[in-house]
């Protein structure tokens, strides 16, 4: 908008002004005409020159405009989006879970930085970052607070540009990695078309000590193949369908969701990792609640301790309420995922490729050893969260009526909202 009117009217106002004023009135009125003229010509030239430059700037911004938009017209041309899988893998350690969290930017997840990298890296346009869903973008399970994965499998529609998983590796922290991509159909859904995961857990031996043990002499204790023979048996009782009300937050045993299938569940032949003996639980499922795998685990260790009898497992699934202690989630690591039908029906029809990953094992292996195994026991050692929780355990009431154990759920709830209500799937 010009400003030639607002100058000379400036102008005019400051002659009138002066002249009321008395003294300067003299100067300007044996000013001559000239002179009045040369000043006026002065400011109507600097207002010109104000307006060209205004001008040009609007038109400098304009061009810019055109040339991103022509830009990202040119990318889409070029780079199609294009529904895909990506396989990640993550160390959890400082992260408040896997899903973003709206409006709480200082509780950094792991999708916050993945969704980043997709931006920097071009793969995704910037304006769809806080909008994923335009990104039909999905994440396979959430993960909790602290808890890692080798083998998190999320959907999306992204630009397939050159190099795609090095220039997203790019923008991304060390402990987190696009390790997989592939491309899928365009109804993909890495959440509703997965039809089993399978989680580790990977905890201190001493776990499984008797309850009188000196837990302080952890690196002097060693599971006996009868303890854990024992230990097996309690996981397998949890093989095949039951209610798992008492093993999550704010379930009725009434509630359907609260019924879960699992297939396989056991712990493996103990090993040593930085003087301290370590094994690791496995334990496959169609799908988890929030806290479930802690709790199926806690239970077994209150259990192998003497602190409950074997018929609370069973007891669990009835209709009252149970104190099921919850474990540490320090060792929980989501392995893999698995898509069998959607392999069954895509797999072999020679225009997609089969979800096994099976050429990514290698890379797999490599950062579990690099990233997720060595953060989990380093932090075990300088923390001693299982010891520490542990000591929890004679306060827990496995015998507790119905209104007792409300109150320690009550008390579970505090500390899930505080955790943000990340679920394990």
């Amino acid at each position: 908008m010009f400003k030639t009117r607002p100058l000379l009217s400036a102008l005019v106002n400051n002659r009138l002004t002066l002249g009321r004023n008395g003294g300067p009135r003299k100067v300007f009125s044996t000013m001559s005409e000239g002179s009045r003229d040369e000043q006026t010509a002065k400011l109507l030239k600097r207002a010109n020159e104000e307006n060209e430059d205004s001008a040009e700037r609007e038109e400098v911004q304009a061009t810019k405009k055109l040339k991103a938009e022509g830009e990202h017209a040119d990318d889409e041309k070029k780079y199609p989006k294009k529904k895909v899988a990506l396989l990640v893998s993550y160390s959890g350690k400082g992260y408040y879970g896997m899903q973003r969290n709206a409006g709480t930017s200082q509780f950094r997840t792991i999708e916050d930085e993945l969704v980043t990298a997709l931006i920097k890296s071009g793969c995704i346009p910037e304006n769809h970052g806080n909008e994923m869903k335009k990104m039909s973008f999905q994440r396979c399970a959430r993960t909790d607070k602290g808890v890692s994965a080798a083998g998190q499998v999320v959907s999306l529609k992204l630009r397939l540009i050159d190099d795609t998983m090095e220039k997203i590796n790019e923008h991304l922290p060390s402990q987190i990695k696009v390790l997989g991509l592939k491309r899928v159909t365009q109804g993909f859904n890495s959440k509703n078309n997965c039809d089993a995961r399978t989680y580790a857990y990977m905890l201190p031996t001493v776990a499984f000590s008797p309850k009188d043990y000196d837990t302080s002499a952890i690196a002097a204790f060693r599971l006996e193949p009868e303890t854990l023979q024992k230990v097996n048996c309690l996981f397998a009782l949890y093989k095949g369908t039951h209610n798992f009300h008492n093993f999550t937050s704010q379930k009725a045993p009434s509630d359907p969701s609260a019924r879960r299938y699992i297939t396989e569940m056991s712990c493996g032949e103990p090993f040593i990792n930085g003087n301290i003996q370590f094994a690791v639980i496995t334990v496959r499922g169609q799908s988890f609640m929030l806290h479930q795998i802690r709790k199926m685990i806690g239970l077994v260790i209150a259990v192998t301790r003497g602190y409950a009898k074997e018929e609370v497992v069973e007891r669990s699934w009835g209709q009252d309420k149970v104190d099921v202690p919850k474990a540490p989630g320090l060792g929980l690591v989501l392995e893999r995922v698995h898509f069998d039908r959607y392999n069954k029906r895509f797999g072999g029809d020679g225009l997609h490729e089969r979800l096994d990953w099976e050429h990514e094992e290698e890379a797999i292996k490599a950062f579990k050893e690099a990233h997720i195994y060595p953060t989990i026991v380093e932090t075990e050692c300088q923390e001693g969260s299982m010891v520490s929780w542990m000591s929890s355990l004679p306060i827990h009431d496995f015998k507790a009526t119905a209104t007792a154990a409300d109150a320690q759920d009550n008390k579970d709830q505090k500390q899930d909202t505080a955790d943000l209500g990340n679920d394990s799937d």
